[in-house]
């Protein structure tokens, strides 16, 4: 059976479920790239990746989504209405959670994997090969789509927390701590740990991956490549399952990648602190850390109207700190539109104050310039 999954190039993903963060988080991607799923959004601040097998998106602070790379399927049409707190790639299709917990799915759906539930409120959605799976509000799951190896007739007993979709098997996280799988288990990837207390788990293509409570990793079924041959030094705080690849985030936020490298999907980058990793068949993607934030840089603008009215240049600061007090309080709810609309507003008055001779040329430059630099970086 496995033969077929690499003829028909199908994946299990792994797909990454934040926050909103207060500092901006980049996304690079490494691997293979024949339909630009690891081209990155160049601007925009995101909280969430998730890898398909020949697409990747990516959800922004303000809640909307970005997609790109392959689109045969329309995989990559991202919804351009609603606000959204999770996102999942499938083969060839998409999931999204909203803010009210109702789920939007599109892409293939010849064995009706975007036909979401139409009832029901639900905390986290997963995708995989032809078929998905979500987690109700009340814990239980429920499963659609593909499920000709009962990969998607979930546990009718228990309350979870996490759940995680493979190729032809499931795995679910209980809030106790313990781990269920359901589906095919030629290689045994449903073949649970029964000892240990665990935080998140991964379901690959042959293979599954648990991250334990003491930051360590457990890993079996499918091992040809290595894929279940866990690091046995260092502590984690996430874990990722590609096909024939594995992914995990160390508490230092370097990644660590182990199993197939054929098309340089264990490549990881040597440097940057990470916050988030998911892994494709081929490719992998990881949201990285510590690159300026628009807050900050907002910030040094005020202190730039801040000298010129200090200098007598400007009388007042005449409702420019006001806006950018604005644009900060709107980027730390997430609220990237109208920050944006408040930057455009802040750079036409300051224009205005050029026009009337208020600032010279250089002065309202090298503000409007700023401005521009939060708005590229935002994604205005």
């Amino acid at each position: 059976m496995f033969n077929r999954m690499f003829l028909l190039g199908i994946v299990v993903l792994f797909f990454s479920v934040t926050t909103p963060l207060a500092s901006a988080q980049t996304v690079v991607g490494w691997g293979w790239n024949y339909h630009g799923q690891i081209n990155v959004p160049t601007t925009g601040i995101y909280t969430a990746i998730a890898v398909g097998w020949r697409h990747s998106l990516a959800l922004k602070t303000d809640g909307t989504i970005v997609g790109w790379g392959n689109n045969d399927f329309g995989q990559i049409n991202v919804p351009t209405i609603g606000t959204f707190k999770a996102i999942a790639a499938g083969d060839f299709y998409s999931l999204a959670l909203k803010a009210d917990g109702t789920i939007v799915g599109w892409g293939y759906n010849e064995y009706g994997q975007t036909n979401v539930p139409t009832t029901g409120t639900y905390t986290a959605i997963a995708a995989g090969l032809n078929r998905s799976l979500a987690l109700k509000t009340d814990g239980t799951i429920v499963g659609w789509g593909y499920n000709d190896s009962i990969q998607i007739n979930v546990p009718t007993t228990g309350t979870y927390g996490a759940i995680s979709a493979g190729y032809f098997h499931s795995l679910a996280l209980k809030t106790d701590g313990t781990i269920v799988g359901w589906g095919y288990n030629d290689w045994g990837q449903i073949n649970v740990p029964t000892t240990g207390t665990y935080t998140a788990i991964a379901a690959g293509g042959g293979h599954s991956l648990a991250l334990k409570t003491d930051g360590t990793i457990v890993g079996w079924g499918w091992n040809p490549n290595g894929q279940i041959n866990v690091p046995t030094t260092g502590t984690y705080t996430a874990i990722a399952a590609g096909v024939t690849h594995s992914l995990a985030l160390k508490t230092d936020g370097t990644i660590v990648g182990w199993g197939n490298n054929d098309l340089g999907q264990i490549n990881i980058p040597a440097t940057g602190t990470y916050t988030a990793i998911a892994a494709g068949p081929y490719h992998s993607l990881a949201m990285k850390t510590g690159v300026p934030t628009p807050q900050g840089q907002t910030a040094a603008i005020i202190a730039k109207v801040q000298a010129l009215v200090a200098a007598g240049t400007l009388t007042s600061d005449q409702g420019l700190i006001d806006k950018l007090n604005q644009i900060v309080a709107k980027l730390n709810g997430g609220q990237t539109g109208p920050a944006c609309s408040q930057l455009s507003a802040f750079i036409n008055q300051v224009s205005g104050f050029v026009n009337s001779g208020a600032l010279t040329p250089a002065q309202g430059q090298a503000l409007t310039s700023a401005a521009s630099a939060v708005r590229t970086q935002i994604g205005c």
